[in-house]
């Protein structure tokens, strides 16, 4: 039997070669016969990059190698009003500007908007460039720009409607908590335990221990467990309260021969003592102005 993950990873292959023909990831200057060297400066950044972080330290290390032996992949690019729109190759392009190249080799392919995004995605997704939280946002620009569903976006990039659907779940955590996950303060697996959570609140004051910590994500983990386990018990201390609460009213209720109501919110509340007339109200505040009360 075929293994899962290979054949994962070659739909990607063939989804992007789809969608730029003649030309793939992979291919590096020696197959690519229609690349010409183009100058830096009329190339502008792609504006569907889903990748937002760069390392300083990586591209340092990718523009030393191009000093070396120089840029062995074309970027690709589309036509624009002014110069060229790149399509991939967004982390060759900022080394080789650090590496003082005054131009890079360039491949030429008409894509759509649509496209660009999801070659975009796609490039970066095979090279394990994103984060999580960058390829959450990645999905659901793709669902929202271009409306796809779920389905029709896990379609495009070669994964599982599960597997996009589970990247997705990560937009609905805190900023603070979506902020560390860019910055790879906390990894995917941090916020997948926190998503067990359901309030923000809880969801924050768990990521504060975690940064505070240094938690690992099995210590985080029980951590979550421990706070399910707490928010699981609360309601029987409520009940028990609300029971003494209401043996009061009765008590109160046989006392001054009327219904009587405690409404609490917390720690504070209102006691209601109901009378049905002028009389009515005289006899309850006799009761009150009584040594008995």
């Amino acid at each position: 039997m075929e293994n899962p993950k290979k054949q994962k990873k070659m739909v990607l292959g063939r989804g992007l070669g789809a969608l730029i023909p003649g030309i793939g990831v992979q291919d590096d200057i020696s197959s690519s016969k229609d690349y010409f060297m183009c100058d830096v400066d009329l190339i502008r950044s792609n504006p569907y990059q889903p990748r937002i972080h760069f390392n300083e330290e990586e591209l340092k290390e990718l523009s030393d190698s191009i000093t070396e032996v120089g840029v062995l992949q074309p970027l690709l690019v589309r036509e624009a009003e002014e110069g060229y729109e790149l399509i991939a190759g967004e982390r060759r392009l900022r080394a080789s500007k650090i590496a003082g190249l005054s131009s890079v080799p360039v491949v030429v392919r008409p894509v759509t908007n649509k496209e660009m995004l999801e070659i975009s995605i796609i490039e970066n997704i095979q090279r394990a460039n994103l984060n999580p939280m960058e390829e959450a946002d990645s999905y659901h620009r793709l669902m929202t720009e271009f409306g796809l569903t779920q389905f029709e976006a896990a379609e495009r990039v070669g994964k599982s409607r599960s597997a996009v659907a589970n990247i997705l779940r990560l937009r609905n955590l805190p900023d603070q908590v979506k902020d560390s996950i860019k910055q790879d303060t906390i990894s995917m697996g941090h916020a997948r335990a926190l998503l067990g959570l359901e309030s923000h609140s809880q969801q924050l004051s768990a990521f504060s221990e975690i940064v505070r910590n240094g938690l690992s994500v099995r210590q985080t983990e029980a951590l979550v467990k421990r706070l399910k386990t707490l928010k699981d018990e609360k309601p029987a201390p409520k009940a028990a309260d609300s029971t003494w609460v209401n043996e009061i009213a009765d008590n109160l209720s046989k006392k001054f021969g009327t219904k009587v109501q405690i409404k609490r919110k917390g720690n504070r509340g209102v006691v209601a003592i109901e009378f049905y007339s002028s009389d009515d109200l005289d006899r309850l505040v006799g009761l009150f102005q009584s040594s008995d009360y």
